[in-house]
């Protein structure tokens, strides 16, 4: 479908045709590209720490986390400029370029050996990288991280964004949207943790970064070559600025007394039409002290107000939407912490496995996330074609059912994810101990890696309907002209997981350590270790945050919008509809 999107100059109405379904090739072209070239980056990272730059195991964990939480946050920044200056097609533009450098910053340190610590063999002890070596990991690290700050929070909304709400016949295509995007995704990163970590592990570091360093190359010429059909929506000026105005002309205002009819509160459509163009937020009782910032008092300019003084009510209430997405928000951050385990102890668990699946050939470690991959496409399949169908009956709703819903699906799927992966460690440690490995954590155990499915493939199934959920509530509860910066806090969200897996494994890592050098989380030998009792510490977190996340999404109000109608097939003026949109 391709949308007739209306230009609207001073003098002169001028009509083009952008957006619709024509540009999603591009957008997926590039999200594919791009894709491959992140995970490519990141999945096996833990094994170049651990077997290139012989880092000690938790200390190469905790610099991946903190590596994902810094990408994961600088997407704040990316949201805000794209948001409030250059909108979302430049800044991905710019921010995957920064990428690409620290791409190939990281592939040059790969091919030179100068630039690593020389290899070992055996037992014997390994040269940890210098100061040097580990500061051109950094740098890279640092690149990569602040470009997917601009290329993350963008993305998402851009590609949503070719889609019209306004539009009956496109309003659907905006919630499927979000289930192509991640299925897409699904089926690059796929690729990434199967061919790619197979060229790491079994050809070089080398080409095992060189290509994905090359498909961040493709993906900035495929986003290019779209450019003359996406609807691009100009940005509304810095998001952060208007909240702020908010709170001080409420605060400016806090002894006046609450007025008694909401409609004496200030609306302005023409001040607020380049924030308002799918529809006017309309005004709610909650927070009734953020409300005094739209009373009008007699120093107030009505045409050409101080905005430091006296808001709108769409600006008040677009406030109030961000404050009531916060708890929402913050369940999401253990999830991420459970779901971090994948990269780090996980894949320590499968390097110490028997992964032959024929005599000549084995699963490297890295790669066992395709179980997570494969559950993750296989549920979005399913809830696309039976589920949403079939709830639909029962609900009414085109979606099947809310995003709400479909989060707390995902929260109890995880829990289970994080119970079992700590009896599969015991089962691990068991083989070990029957085998008189304990003490040799470099000999493979004879146990089969496929003990490991399912702890990866529930957490699979808990991303696709836990992660998808929660980009369709950002998406749809942030005020239309703060969407990016509403992705931004998916990606937060994930940022503030990593870290505190890092605050987590860090204070497990200290107060666990016994006299006699036992250890949690052991830097050099797993299998003396209670990585299961780490496991079950998450489980019991994630239990908690479940019981948060159900007293919060019951006290949760959806913001009330006034949508206009364009109903393409009616002669009629524009309709207007209340819409809270589940």
């Amino acid at each position: 479908m391709i949308e007739n999107m209306e230009e609207k100059g001073s003098n002169s109405h001028v009509k083009r045709q952008k957006g619709g379904m024509i540009t999603m090739p591009f957008i997926f072209s590039n999200e594919v590209c791009e894709k491959l070239a992140v995970v490519g980056f990141n999945t096996n990272m833990i094994s170049y720490l651990t077997t290139q730059l012989h880092m000690p195991l938790t200390k190469a964990a905790n610099t991946l986390t903190n590596f994902g939480g810094t990408g994961s946050l600088t997407p704040l920044i990316g949201a805000f400029v794209a948001d409030a200056y250059a909108g979302r097609f430049w800044t991905i533009t710019i921010a995957s370029i920064i990428y690409q450098i620290g791409m190939i910053c990281l592939t040059i340190s790969a091919i030179l050996p100068k630039l690593r610590p020389p290899p070992c063999e055996g037992e014997q002890v390994c040269q940890e990288a210098n100061k040097g070596q580990v500061a051109i990991l950094y740098v890279s690290l640092l690149l990569a991280a602040i470009g997917s700050g601009g290329i993350r929070p963008c993305v998402v909304a851009f590609g949503a964004d070719q889609f019209d709400e306004t539009d009956p016949k496109q309003a659907t295509k905006t919630w499927k949207y979000f289930n192509w995007y991640y299925f897409v995704m699904g089926a690059a990163i796929l690729v990434a943790v199967t061919v790619l970590v197979y060229i790491q592990d079994n050809i070089g570091w080398g080409w095992g970064l060189g290509i994905p360093t090359f498909a961040m190359f493709l993906s900035i010429i495929a986003f290019l070559i779209g450019y003359p059909l996406y609807r691009n929506l100009d940005p509304a000026g810095s998001p952060f600025t208007r909240l702020l105005q908010v709170c001080v002309a409420a605060f400016r205002k806090r002894k006046l007394t609450m007025v008694t009819d909401p409609k004496l509160l200030y609306e302005n459509e023409e001040l607020d039409a380049a924030i308002s163009l799918g529809g006017k937020l309309l005004h709610t009782k909650h927070m009734k002290f953020l409300d005094k910032a739209a009373i009008v008092t007699e120093g107030d300019d009505l045409k050409s107000p101080n905005l430091w003084r006296l808001n709108t009510v769409h600006r008040v209430e677009e406030l109030k939407s961000v404050i009531r997405m916060g708890p929402i928000w913050a369940s999401g951050i253990l999830l991420i912490t459970a779901y971090a385990q994948q990269s780090t102890f996980s894949l320590q668990q499968a390097k110490s496995m028997d992964r032959h699946v024929t005599k000549s050939f084995q699963i490297p470690a890295g790669s066992m996330s395709v179980f997570t991959i494969v559950s993750m496409l296989s549920t979005i399949a399913l809830y696309d074609r039976l589920l949403i169908p079939f709830t639909r009956k029962f609900t009414g709703l085109d979606r099947g059912i809310t995003f709400l819903h479909r989060m707390g699906i995902g929260f109890v799927i995880s829990v289970f994810a994080t119970l079992v992966a700590g009896l599969v460690e015991v089962k691990r440690k068991q083989a070990a101990a029957a085998h008189g490995l304990v003490d040799k954590p470099h000999t493979i155990i004879p146990i089969s890696v496929f003990w490991l499915v399912p702890q990866y493939s529930l957490h699979g199934i808990a991303e696709a309907f836990m992660s998808i959920g929660h980009l369709e509530f950002f998406y749809d509860q942030a005020p239309e002209s703060m969407r990016s910066t509403a992705t931004a806090l998916f990606w937060t969200a994930i940022s503030v997981g990593n870290y505190f897996s890092t605050f987590l494994v860090t204070l497990v890592h200290k107060f666990s350590a016994g006299p006699n050098g036992s250890n949690w989380l052991p830097d050099n030998n797993l299998n003396k270790g209670k990585l299961e009792y780490f496991y079950w510490l998450i489980t019991l977190l994630q239990v908690a945050n479940l019981i948060y996340y159900i007293f919060c999404a019951k006290m949760y109000t959806f913001k009330p919008i006034q949508v206009h109608n364009k109903g393409s097939d009616s002669s009629e003026e524009e309709g207007v509809e209340l819409g809270n949109k589940v």
